[in-house]
């Protein structure tokens, strides 16, 4: 595996700062671009895309504005990390589409296919009601029915990722509703690119974006034949019990997406590839990959409404 990092311009002059890891000597089959948590960063997929590069995936993950090098100041704050800037919310999601962009123009003939991890989840999840026709295939990991996991939250309120950690009292650290496995969440806890929420304004954004992305009428704008897969654990306080990830596959298949894929892991936690279990979670992923999205051949013309890259 090769790894390098550069930055992209964005529309309003923002640059991101960018992962990259190449497969070194296995065909190339495909792009997997990564988006991010909140409050951590892209680096942390570092053993994840050693596993995918292995089997000739090119892998990209940019640092979410407000986070990692992305963000101005390497401390939480103003101009810091946790401040989204002054297009917050949707500059970051907009920020998925610069990637991708890159991503086409470098690789026209590769499939391109779309992993959000939690907040960046969300994020995938909006981009993709306008941009279906731009990836061939999406996975949602640590995700939710995000109208309606927020829906007790108020306007004007910051982000506080430790209140997550209600279910797991007594609790060893703030942070162990992200994984059973105490190296990884310890190694979380001595990032100082990790552990923080957005801003007050950019979580508004995140909150009001729920509604989008449980309305049928929009959710019919994503193209039939769009490999959808979701991934999480049964502990993870963001799906409530799976109740909320079941509602998220439930509304893809009520819009008419043909092939939507669901692993659900008894017991494990939030960060599903950081979790106990993680290699099974990982070989899914590749079989998904292998079996479910187009392969690097040129793809069929599109039969009319079902969109396609």
């Amino acid at each position: 595996m090769r790894h390098s990092t550069f930055t992209l311009p964005t529309a309003d002059g923002l640059d991101l700062h960018v992962e990259r890891w190449d497969p070194d000597g296995v065909e190339v089959v495909g792009v997997v671009q990564i988006a991010h948590g909140m409050g951590e960063h892209a680096r942390r997929y570092a053993r994840l895309a050693e596993q995918l590069t292995a089997f000739g995936w090119i892998v990209m993950a940019n640092d979410h504005r407000g986070h990692g090098l992305t963000a101005g100041r390497q401390e939480v704050g103003e101009g810091g990390l946790g401040d989204l800037g002054p297009n917050g919310w949707p500059g970051l999601v907009d920020d998925l589409g610069v990637v991708n962009q890159c991503i086409e123009e470098e690789f026209p003939a590769l499939p391109i296919v779309l992993l959000g991890h939690s907040m960046g989840s969300f994020a995938a999840q909006l981009w993709v009601l306008d941009h279906s026709a731009d990836i061939d295939g999406l996975v949602l990991s640590g995700s939710t029915a995000l109208d309606v996991a927020v829906s007790v939250m108020e306007p004007g309120q910051a982000a506080d990722l430790s209140a997550l950690n209600a279910g797991f009292d007594p609790a060893r650290t703030d942070f162990d509703w992200l994984s059973r496995d105490d190296a990884e969440v310890d190694a979380y806890v001595d990032d100082v690119l990790c552990g923080f929420g957005i801003d007050v304004s950019a979580n508004d954004g995140l909150i009001a974006a729920g509604q989008a992305m449980a309305d049928p009428s929009i959710l019919a704008s994503i193209r039939r034949d769009l490999p959808i897969l979701l991934i999480a654990g049964e502990a993870d306080p963001l799906n409530f019990g799976l109740a909320l990830i079941k509602m998220v596959e439930a509304r893809y298949l009520d819009a008419g997406i043909e092939s939507v894929t669901a692993h659900y892991y008894e017991g494990a936690r939030h960060e599903v590839f950081n979790e106990t279990n993680r290699d099974e979670v990982t070989l899914r992923l590749l079989d998904w990959l292998a079996l479910d999205v187009p392969s690097a051949e040129p793809n069929p013309t599109p039969s009319p409404g079902t969109g396609g890259r």
